[in-house]
């Protein structure tokens, strides 16, 4: 943990110069651009049932390494490709961090994810990575900073169907709802719905950067439950549970949580206060933190004092504080 805490602390300081994080040099001989694509292609899967932390020193590991590569002399071709994967790389950093509830450093990792886009001239790796940093702001209490920033990804994405142009039209429509913009919010559902049933099957691909159909029902889920519409909400969760693969625990409880926000919202706070306890307890410990942690305890603060349940969903949020 030490080893991960001063790397971490290390590359991410990086992220706050000029340019892309450089680091010792360790023994790999490969300079293959195609090597460090399909390394990327690989973490792109996700989780994949493995704890957090695990990704994330991973990832950390491999980004150091890919730092020496761009440290070297490079041809124009192969440093744009390498750009390409560094921000992709570094991308996935901060997707862990945030979901780690480390939304700081994630930040500051979507940065350099973003120059690294820039320079690559990839302009829908560069939407992704901006409709990524959204949902930080969004999942941390910022919702109009996050509609900002997915704006600008869906600039840079433009009208074509694509997985970038599709993620920032739901996380807009997440950040529109949440800073009570409700007519955008509904505009922007609407939009990622024809973007959906536009989408290549290689951009509905099950990975960090596809928008497979499990992601989009869990989008619409935080959408149409900050919108209100609970029972369009209802619906859309019992799909996104049965598209949810067995191994994806954060997903699930997320999911769970907006059921027990529109069980509070049409009134039966009680079953919200035991779902929400429920969902939260049954994950992993690995898994109770950021974003899990965040959902609950917005529920459980919404909650009137008095509410059957509540206390219970206290302790269970304080037992792993």
């Amino acid at each position: 943990m030490n080893r991960r805490n001063v790397l971490l602390g290390a590359l991410a300081a990086g992220t706050a110069g000029s340019g892309l994080v450089s680091a010792p040099a360790f023994a790999r001989s490969s300079a293959d651009p195609g090597f460090w694509e399909s390394t990327t292609e690989g973490y792109g899967r996700g989780y994949r049932g493995q704890p957090p932390m695990e990704v994330l020193a991973g990832l950390l590991d491999d980004f150091a390494e890919l730092g020496v590569r761009l440290s070297e002399p490079q041809t124009v071709e192969a440093r744009t490709g390498l750009c390409h994967v560094t921000g992709r790389m570094a991308g996935m950093v901060a997707i862990v961090l945030h979901d780690l509830g480390h939304h700081r450093e994630a930040h500051r990792w979507f940065g350099t994810a973003s120059r690294a886009a820039e320079q690559s001239g990839d302009s829908l790796l560069h939407a992704w990575v901006l409709a990524r940093e959204a949902m930080v702001p969004l999942n941390y209490g910022a919702p109009q900073v996050a509609a900002e920033l997915a704006g600008r990804a869906r600039h840079l994405a433009g009208k074509r169907p694509s997985a970038a142009a599709a993620l920032a039209a739901a996380v807009s429509s997440r950040a529109l709802a949440a800073a009570g913009q409700r007519e955008e919010a509904r505009q922007a559902v609407a939009d990622v719905e024809h973007l959906v049933e536009r989408l290549a099957p290689e951009q509905r691909a099950d990975t960090w950067f596809g928008y497979p159909a499990q992601k989009h029902h869990v989008h619409l889920s935080q959408a149409l439950t900050l919108l209100g519409e609970t029972d369009r909400a209802y619906a859309i969760q019992r799909r996104a549970l049965e598209l949810s693969r067995t191994p994806s625990p954060m997903t699930r409880a997320l999911i769970a949580l907006d059921t027990a926000t529109c069980r509070a919202q049409d009134g039966d706070r009680e079953a919200a206060a035991h779902l929400a306890t429920r969902a939260y307890s049954d994950l992993p410990t690995v898994y109770r933190t950021g974003l899990t942690r965040t959902r609950a305890l917005a529920l459980y603060r919404k909650l009137p004092a008095d509410t059957p349940g509540r206390a219970v969903l206290g302790e269970t949020l304080e037992a792993v504080a």
